[in-house]
């Protein structure tokens, strides 16, 4: 006989939140405190079908082969389909994007939400990311083909009238990012006074990234939470999202799911303590022993990932590289082309660890070891998602060895330590130099510097105050060094035809006489004193003495 595998509502003693956990050692198989006391293997399984979900919803999912329910899925459907507000944990890659979109879409066709504009969307989700805010946006397209349900996406870095556009001609499910969001909602683009489900993402990596504030901000504009169905999913549930979840849900249930470990079982976990001169040898010997299909490699810093790449293209291993500064069009084609398998090698900081679900990734490199346990969890969840294998390969080097110990105590288990052989330091080709597209580049000012918008280039020599007031005045925003829009100015620039032969006596002696005409003035401005006795053609070296200067001074 099967084991018996039954789920039971506990009560959390530290949040005092209604937890139901699946006590299981491989796949769930009820979902419900009165689950039948006997089920069999088979039975045991939950399914779509079971859950009774739509039609529409339904054949969207026979048609993407989806079938079983993952664990989170059978666990949180029934509880959204109640009406009840839920804060869910499940490990990364189990399937939680499905799980509140394929629960929202249901009660979003049972329900017709009364009146309102088309300017009022009916569902909300919110994402730490652009690239999560994509790849929610295209499995609410895949889900939600039957349904009738108009879903858009909106993020930073790129389109923006377009998005503007897409917004105000209606939506009934918004995805975007929360800067985004604010920034069309303060333009009274669209309005949350008919909100009828709000869903959070990766509330956790929203703490990190210093957004609970504007979360804070979009939840007090929305109705009370006793009229809406909050959600909230995450890999990670820490104690001050829950709080987060206390203070603007309306009593969630915590949902967790219970599996041996934190990380998935399919993942195979390595660690190499490399110096950190020996970090890029290292990667290209087990690049070459490894020979992965499809693999991604994690830094901190930008600075180590453009470094990366330009070892990797000088060693002839193609690659693209995903960080902030990287111009939006370019981050989606490099994602692209790294998802249609054109692109073998991806090197990412952290912006893409959360919610990039991208098949049949086998390797996982952590280049840098993350400074946060949780991180680790969430990059080494890129591979082995849905019942895969995958191996995660970690260099623990000098610098962010420190936090290893948190990382083992956090996944509970301690990660196989490999030797380091004289196979595997390979002596890299010297690095190719790549030209940099950043996000902010311009091109303008001297030198290709770009200037301030708004302010002038402070013009070289003279007098600055009557130059740059003149400078503004010409309406001339940027003038390089050495050019002046003072009266001297224009007076070389009559000479000029003169010396080329259009000779005009008139002009000529009226600008000599001129010019013989201020340098008197100039001598007068520099006359002593009367009390000193100089007159005023003298300038010898005793009108310009220490001297002859104290007695002008005292007077």
């Amino acid at each position: 006989m099967p084991p018996r595998v039954c789920a039971r509502s506990t009560i959390s003693p530290t949040t005092g939140f209604n937890f139901i956990r699946s006590h299981r050692t491989h796949r769930m198989t009820t979902t419900t405190p009165d689950s039948p006391a006997n089920p069999t293997e088979n039975a045991g399984i939950s399914t779509f079908r079971e859950l009774g979900l739509p039609e529409q919803l339904l054949k969207a999912t026979d048609e993407l082969g989806f079938d079983t329910c993952t664990e989170i899925q059978g666990l949180s459907l029934p509880v959204i389909a109640s009406g009840q507000d839920i804060a869910a944990q499940a490990q990364t890659g189990t399937g939680k994007t499905a799980a509140f979109l394929l629960g929202s879409f249901a009660r979003l066709l049972t329900q017709d939400g009364g009146e309102r504009r088309k300017d009022q969307p009916r569902m909300l989700v919110i994402a730490p990311t652009r690239e999560l805010a994509m790849q929610i946006k295209k499995d609410a397209d895949s889900l939600g083909a039957h349904t009738g349900l108009k879903c858009a996406v909106v993020y930073g870095g790129i389109d923006y009238d377009k998005q503007r556009k897409e917004l105000a001609d209606g939506v009934d499910v918004l995805i975007g990012t929360p800067g985004r969001l604010i920034d069309y909602f303060k333009q009274k683009i669209f309005d949350l006074k008919k909100l009828e489900i709000i869903v959070l993402d990766e509330a956790d990596r929203m703490f990190d990234l210093g957004f609970i504030a504007d979360i804070r901000f979009l939840l007090r504009r929305m109705p009370p939470p006793g009229e809406r169905l909050s959600m909230l999913f995450s890999a990670t549930l820490s104690h001050r999202v829950m709080e987060l979840a206390y203070e603007h849900m309306d009593n969630p249930e915590a949902i967790k799911t219970e599996t041996t470990g934190v990380t998935a079982d399919g993942v195979k976990q390595a660690l190499y303590q490399p110096a950190t001169d020996e970090k890029i040898p290292l990667l290209l010997g087990l690049l070459g022993t490894l020979k992965p299909a499809r693999a991604i490699v994690f830094v901190n810093t930008k600075r180590a990932a453009e470094k990366i790449e330009s070892y990797l293209l000088g060693n002839d291993i193609a690659c693209g590289t995903l960080s902030g500064d990287v111009r939006q069009s370019k981050r989606q084609k490099i994602l692209a082309d790294f998802t249609s398998g054109q692109l073998p090698l991806l090197i990412a900081t952290d912006v893409a660890a959360r919610g990039l679900h991208i098949d049949d990734v086998s390797h996982v490199f952590n280049y840098d070891l993350p400074q946060q346990a949780e991180d680790y969890v969430h990059r080494i969840g890129r591979t082995a998602r849905a019942g895969t294998q995958g191996v995660a390969v970690s260099f623990a080097c000098e610098n962010y060895s420190f936090s290893l110990p948190e990382i083992q105590e956090y996944i509970g288990q301690s990660i196989p330590l490999e030797m380091i052989t004289d196979e595997l330091l390979v002596e890299p080709k010297p690095p190719k130099r790549i030209e940099r597209d950043r996000v902010g580049d311009t091109h303008g000012g001297r030198n290709g510097k770009s200037g301030k918008p708004g302010h002038n280039n402070r013009s070289g020599g003279g007098r600055s105050g009557s130059s740059n007031s003149r400078s503004r005045s010409g309406g001339n925003g940027s003038s390089s060094r050495g050019e002046r829009s003072d009266k001297p100015a224009p007076a070389r620039a009559e000479s000029a035809p003169a010396a080329s032969g259009d000779a005009n006596p008139a002009v000529k002696t009226q600008d000599a006489a001129s010019a013989d005409a201020q340098k008197p003035r100039r001598r007068r401005r520099r006359r002593k004193s009367p009390a000193t006795g100089e007159s005023a053609g003298q300038t010898g070296s005793s009108a310009t003495s220490g001297d002859d200067k104290a007695p002008g001074k005292d007077q």
